[in-house]
């Protein structure tokens, strides 16, 4: 039977399916019955589960923590000083643009009805959250928390994917264009990708596993950050420039509120407050922590010392490869991820990226990018049955078709946009304008 449904795949929804189908069952082998004499009584409207509800209250702020501050202040302490003001403040524009059009357009399209064409985009019947109220349920019989809340959560998701693509360009955007390329890149490539997945599209009902973004957000942003690196260009002075981070502190800081945060992102990803959502809370913490030291020792063997800036970059290569299959691997498949993304993810971003001469600034394409790919496929070959009953049905090659669908239209839509705002406003500013700073040129503020 084909349940369109835009919840995400879980054990709890398979197990409320398990049920409905032996409550169908019972109904006609009671009709059936020649003694039967009454009919069975109406089954109760689904009432609001406030220990779901409170859990994802809880996981929507979370996550909303992962942008600001987290993300801002891990790319913020990366770049240089005088770009440091308008790192954060592209995290924090961001913020506050994509609420607004998720509100607007972006809910709607991810996560509404599409009718005929259902299978690529959702409609417009949502627009504005019309019709939705305090009563609405969102999964009614399964997870039974208010749509308002589910709509805030995934709010949350479309806001850190977009802000997520800007360290692959960070110092060398205009501020102009980044606002006017983030609400095209939401509506076009975000909102299409998510409904694709997770809204009733045809990657999710090809059987595509993934829990809470793995090709959703990591490998849809850092694939986006590649295309933006390569027509933005080099910054300039780059490859004879120092251009160290110029405070590791911030970094730190930043990647542990995203650590904290990924709680959130992973576990809230059940809709639950139940089993699977400490599983995949288990999984988040084995995954990050094996990743770091993965990172770490790698590092230590080719660069001859593990850095600071190493192990909070394999943490975050954890927490995104990890992301795809934390509620549906065990926590041994969470280490065997943890630990390959952090080794695949080190060579990614060191190694890889200087052999093809690109400038992907704060490595969103050698992290997310290549992170989501990896947990992404590793999903498909570790997912296990007895943490989540749909683990049965995956495979390597359904990741695959998922990957390669996530790729190209993320970079054929990307490199558009790109052009449009480049014909709009220009993209980058000018020479000497990024030799002074964005700070003090974009934002006429410096950090004393």
């Amino acid at each position: 039977m084909n349940i369109p449904s835009p919840l995400k795949t879980t054990g709890r929804a398979a197990a409320s399916l398990a049920l409905v189908a032996m409550s169908t069952v019972a109904a006609i082998a009671q009709e059936a019955a020649p003694a039967a004499t009454a009919a069975a009584p109406a089954a109760p409207a689904p009432a609001l589960d406030t220990g779901n509800t409170a859990w994802m209250l809880t996981s929507t702020a979370l996550v909303l923590m992962m942008t600001i501050p987290g993300l801002a202040l891990f790319y913020g302490g990366m770049v240089r000083k005088k770009n440091v003001l308008a790192t954060i403040m592209q995290s924090f524009a961001i913020t506050c643009l994509v609420t607004v059009l998720w509100f607007m357009f972006g809910y709607s399209l991810a996560f509404s009805d599409g009718g005929a064409t259902n299978a690529y985009i959702g409609g417009f019947t949502k627009f504005f959250h019309h019709g939705i109220t305090t009563a609405t349920l969102w999964a009614p019989g399964v997870a039974n928390i208010p749509e308002f809340v589910f709509s805030m959560f995934q709010m949350t998701f479309a806001i850190i994917t977009p802000a997520l693509i800007a360290g692959a360009f960070a110092e060398r955007m205009k501020f102009s264009a980044l606002l006017i390329f983030m609400g095209l890149w939401l509506v076009f490539v975000y909102a299409p990708i998510a409904h694709w997945v997770w809204g009733g599209g045809f990657l999710g009902s090809a059987g595509v596993l993934d829990f809470a973004g793995g090709t959703v957000v990591h490998i849809n942003a850092g694939v986006a950050g590649l295309v933006c690196a390569l027509v933005l260009g080099k910054r300039e002075g780059y490859g004879t420039t120092n251009m160290a981070p110029h405070n590791l502190v911030y970094s730190v800081i930043g990647a542990s509120l995203l650590w904290v945060g990924w709680f959130g992102f992973n576990a809230g990803s059940e809709l639950a407050a139940d089993g699977l959502a400490g599983a995949a809370m288990m999984n988040t913490q084995v995954a990050t922590a094996a990743a770091a030291l993965a990172w770490m020792f790698a590092e230590w063997i080719v660069a001859k010392k593990p850095s600071v800036l190493g192990i909070i970059s394999g943490a975050v290569a954890g927490l995104v490869a990890v992301t795809p299959a934390s509620g549906f691997v065990n926590p041994t498949g969470a280490f065997i991820v943890g630990i390959i993304a952090g080794v695949v993810c080190y060579l990614s971003a060191v190694k890889l990226k200087h052999a093809f001469g690109y400038d992907d600034s704060l490595d969103a394409f050698g992290v997310h990018g290549v992170g989501g790919i990896v947990g992404a496929l590793l999903t498909g070959a570790l997912a296990d049955p007895a943490i989540n009953a749909l683990g049965k049905d995956a495979s390597v090659a359904k990741q695959l078709y998922g990957i390669v669908f996530t790729i190209l239209w993320t970079a054929i839509a990307t490199f558009v946009i790109l052009y449009i705002v480049k014909a709009l406003v220009g993209l980058r500013p000018s020479t000497q304008e990024e030799v002074e700073g964005l700070d003090v040129t974009q934002h006429g503020e410096v950090v004393p």
